[in-house]
């Protein structure tokens, strides 16, 4: 198959929105280009090799999304550019260039891996690309990862913040659902954090990279990967929820998680833009839900909650 590369060089300021506007037309994979976030890694050591010499800020970040030129794609394209011009209005002053290239498959799969580097996340993780070798200590939980077609290197603020969340709250020999498991990230890291995982999305590209990687780091014993509607495929309830979708997503999994998740149970919910998580919080709270706890990185929001009717054992 064919894929669509559409580049937009946006305003700073616009890369969540414009990263958001992509997700919610169904993009199996997003990728950001902002030097400010790669200057920001370099200079804080989280990156432990890169080759990216001098990284100038130039104020501006280019979001790239891919679309299977498929007989949807026109559609998706004329609500791409719609939302593009209501920015536009709303937004003069912002900088918005668009553009967009054909790519054979194989193309896709390679190009960004320019920009996927070993990366450490929270305390103990470390993530690295099936292609490049790192020297871990002892007491790095290695996640490696070859995403090819799905969305998940590890290094998003959404990814990174849900990875934070689970190092702090996994017990093992908790069962763990992962929705929208996408590269199969946070499922893998929940199993090396000692859980069993069940890990379901609904695109079967998704689930053969997630279960390609689940092999590669060889928890294939704890970790199940599903394709299916989110929360449907699952039976049983766990006692961590995970969903790093988008609000809307979100919104709508709030009626399947009464079933599939338990009484003490948490539910983390990231892929969340800033101006949507007033949304999310309202859905949540209407569901029987309390926040716990809100942390934001980056213009993204995760929420950490569990049943209001809550009572400590």
């Amino acid at each position: 198959m064919d894929w669509r590369e559409v580049a937009v060089t946006i305003s700073a300021e616009g890369e969540e929105i414009v990263a958001d506007l992509f997700y919610q037309l169904g993009c199996p994979g997003v990728s950001v280009d902002d030097p400010e976030i790669l200057r920001g890694y370099i200079e804080s050591g989280t990156w432990d090799f890169h080759d990216f010499g001098e990284v100038e800020y130039t104020g501006t970040a280019v979001v790239k999304g891919y679309f299977p030129e498929d007989n949807e794609l026109p559609g998706k394209l004329e609500k791409l550019d719609l939302g593009i011009r209501e920015l536009l209005e709303r937004f003069p002053e912002w900088v918005v260039q668009v553009k967009g290239i054909s790519l054979k498959e194989e193309d896709w799969a390679t190009a960004w891996k320019a920009y996927f580097k070993p990366v450490r996340i929270g305390k103990r993780f470390l993530i690295k690309p099936s292609w490049e070798q790192v020297n871990p200590s002892p007491e790095d939980i290695v996640l490696e990862l070859d995403p090819g077609m799905a969305f998940g290197t590890g290094t998003h603020p959404t990814t990174t913040l849900c990875l934070r969340a689970l190092e702090t709250i996994v017990k093992p020999g908790q069962k763990v659902f992962d929705l929208g498991t996408g590269s199969g990230i946070l499922a893998i890291a929940a199993a090396k954090l000692g859980a069993e995982v069940e890990a379901v999305d609904l695109d079967s590209v998704a689930v053969r990279v997630a279960q390609e990687n689940v092999d590669l780091n060889q928890v294939s014993e704890k970790v199940r990967v599903l394709r299916g509607d989110l929360g449907t495929v699952l039976s049983g309830q766990a006692e961590i929820v995970i969903a790093n979708i988008i609000a809307d997503v979100i919104i709508m999994l709030l009626e399947d998680l009464k079933r599939i998740l338990s009484p003490e149970g948490e539910f983390l919910a990231s892929g969340i833009i800033e101006h949507r998580a007033l949304d999310v919080e309202e859905g949540m709270k209407k569901a029987g839900l309390e926040i716990l706890e809100r942390v934001e990185d980056s213009g993204w929001i995760l929420f950490r909650a569990r049943w209001a009717n809550h009572e400590p054992v």
